[in-house]
């Protein structure tokens, strides 16, 4: 049965697939059969953009895609979850997912998987000239190694099944006291399919809390008196638009298409790590099922 492949780890997003035996899948493209894992593999060209100062882009090349979903407990792209109720309208679950923010940072860290080029951020950060700070501003302080540690978040989310979509909330907290933050997702979904071709597109608001905010774009004293002063860290809000076109050939190879765009809260913005007020992510591909 054909589907189409999650993109998780492709678009950073935090997406559950629908069941192939629940009534709400829009499509058979877009679910997965209970008990069966769902593994598949995607090749192609895209890029992920890094709004970090001095960092390069992410390019991406091979995007993996493992799923398998039970009568409760579900593993979808290292999101680990457990159906608490659902009916004809309505699924809750409770989830534990990744925390995408570290993936700028890092490039090893489980967002980026099998991105390359991504530059070492404590090399890059505190040149002058590239970072645009005037002779007169303190830099940061490079010699101070700078840390963003892995954390995982945990919480609830709930999906509203309507006849104009699918709507999707959630509010998760770190798990393993790195930041003790909260992140919420409000996300509306409309599926598309026409014969062979399937169309998804998405609007996505993700809030971070000002603890999410400030471990991850604030700087420590050590790092700079200057800018951990300079710089307080809020709660932000950030927006996003997505789309994915899907070709099916066979009943195992897709034609893929991917893109999102994602508005980066001006909280975050004035940070003085980042560059740029948006990224953007694109793929372009084929995509096999095992």
């Amino acid at each position: 049965m054909p589907y189409l492949f999650a993109f998780a780890l492709l678009l950073s997003l935090n997406t559950s697939t629908a069941l192939a035996n629940n009534a709400h899948c829009e499509s058979d493209n877009s679910c997965i059969e209970v008990e069966r894992w769902d593994i598949g593999i995607a090749l192609g060209y895209g890029s992920k953009t890094n709004p970090l100062k001095d960092y390069d882009d992410i390019p991406i090349y091979l995007v993996p895609t493992i799923a398998y979903y039970g009568d409760r407990w579900f593993f979808d792209n290292g999101d680990l979850g457990y159906t608490l109720t659902e009916g004809e309208s309505f699924t809750i679950n409770l989830i534990g997912t990744f925390s995408h923010d570290r993936a700028f940072f890092y490039r090893w860290d489980p967002s980026n998987l099998f991105s390359i080029q991504n530059n070492s951020f404590e090399q890059s950060i505190g040149n002058e000239t590239s970072t645009g700070m005037s002779k007169n501003t303190p830099e940061i302080n490079t010699m101070e190694k700078l840390c963003r540690k892995f954390t995982y978040l945990g919480g609830a989310e709930a999906f509203l099944y309507t006849a104009f979509g699918i709507v999707k909330t959630s509010v998760t907290h770190d798990l393993f006291n790195v930041h003790n933050g909260t992140e919420a997702q409000l996300k509306w979904r409309y599926n598309i399919p026409l014969n062979s071709w399937n169309f998804e597109f998405a609007a996505v608001l993700d809030w971070k809390s000002k603890r999410v905010v400030d471990y991850y774009y604030g700087i420590r004293p050590s790092e700079s008196i200057y800018w951990s002063e300079k710089y307080q860290p809020k709660s932000a809000l950030n927006q996003g638009l997505e789309f994915t076109g899907q070709y099916v050939l066979t009943d195992n190879w897709n034609l893929l298409f991917a893109a999102r765009y994602t508005k980066i809260a001006d909280e975050i913005v004035a940070s003085p790590l980042l560059e740029k007020d948006h990224t953007t992510t694109y793929f372009l591909g084929a995509a096999y099922r095992f």
